[in-house]
């Protein structure tokens, strides 16, 4: 654990470490989200298992899109930050089109989307955690462990595609 999050209060701490799980981090359930995309080839992460059905980059940024909307919340900043234009779901090259470098730079995405979310959530104090963001009813509790539930959601998408596109 870096110094910056020991000196966090203990429930903060405990919902960071929920977050990585989730993401990166070793734990009891398995495979997280980012452990389901090591290792996956271009090939792969751009093979889609039926025509309108997303693959596996398609579950990739779209799980990097709630990480950010998440923290936008949480850190009350404006929208307009994510990389990419739209929401939720976003088109990704075909198997065909697919190049290396953008299915890197995508999971730079990712991985940065993660960073900020845990930056948002490290600033919070205890007393906050419960509170609704203006004009919703989710307080940051509810979206951070949320979004570690989406992240754990998706990384068994993602396993069962791996096993569907297996060839």
């Amino acid at each position: 654990m870096s110094r910056l999050r020991a000196t966090r209060p203990r429930e903060v701490r405990q919902l960071l470490s929920i977050l990585d799980q989730a993401y990166d981090h070793r734990s009891w359930h398995g495979t997280n989200l980012r452990g389901s995309i090591r290792g996956v080839s271009l090939r792969r992460a751009a093979w889609r298992p039926g025509r309108g059905r997303h693959n596996i980059w398609e579950l990739m940024v779209h799980a990097a899109y709630w990480k950010y909307a998440a923290g936008r919340r949480i850190a009350g900043a404006p929208r307009g930050a994510f990389p990419f234009e739209g929401s939720n779901w976003f088109r990704r090259p075909q198997e065909n089109e697919a190049t290396e470098r953008a299915w890197r730079a995508d999971l730079a995405v990712l991985d940065d989307m993660h960073r900020r979310l845990c930056a948002a959530v490290s600033s919070l104090s205890p007393a906050s955690l419960y509170r609704a963001h203006g004009g919703s009813a989710d307080s940051s509790f509810s979206l951070i462990t949320g979004a570690a539930a989406h992240d754990l959601y998706h990384a068994g998408q993602i396993q069962l595609l791996k096993k569907l596109g297996a060839r």
